[in-house]
């Protein structure tokens, strides 16, 4: 249900308001006019290829259009950025997995289950150490990590959660980050 107000003028909140309450594609036009750059340039930023770049921005509005309906988001814009940086990491990791199934297939023997991939064990030992540096933490610094970066939450979302102000949670996530490199290279 839209306001009296002409759909231009309204603010980020009135537009996923009013998109939540009927799901109209002219609001969820407006948010695209609004932050097409943004997520286009955060898309190029990571993704390099231009063509590339430009399907993954449309991918992160359609899923856009699916996720406000789903969920609460209070602060549009710096939403938008994390899911678009998000979708863009997801979208690399998942062609370097690709990339390197190729090369195993091309180069490895037909039956893989023969063959102990030492990168495996290594990539497990380094998640058992994050793993182990991450209960290192202290409580807010662990609950914000989590939620932040496993549980792919925004901001504005972590401190929902924990209860925590946002600069806090800011704060503990920068803390959190720091101390867990600091952890990883004394055990690495």
């Amino acid at each position: 249900m839209l306001s009296a107000k002409p759909i231009q003028e309204l603010n980020d909140a009135e537009l996923v308001a009013a998109y939540k309450a009927d799901a109209n594609r002219l609001v969820a036009g407006e948010l695209f006019k609004r932050y097409a750059s943004l997520v286009l340039g955060v898309c190029r930023k990571y993704l390099k290829d231009k063509e590339e770049a430009r399907d993954a921005a449309m991918q992160v509005f359609e899923k856009m259009m699916d996720t406000l309906l789903k969920h609460e988001v209070t602060h549009f814009k710096s939403w938008l950025y994390v899911s678009t940086k998000n979708h863009c990491l997801m979208h690399l990791r998942s062609a370097k997995n690709i990339h390197k199934e190729e090369i195993n297939e091309r180069f490895m023997e037909t039956v893989p289950e023969e063959h102990l991939d030492d990168e495996e064990f290594s990539v497990e030992g380094n998640l058992h150490q994050l793993k182990k540096c991450i209960e290192e933490l202290n409580a807010e610094q662990q609950s914000c990590i989590n939620l932040f970066y496993l549980q792919e939450k925004c901001y504005q979302e972590v401190a929902n959660h924990t209860g925590y102000d946002l600069k806090k949670v800011k704060s503990y996530i920068q803390n959190g980050k720091r101390n867990l490199k600091i952890c990883l290279e004394r055990n690495g």
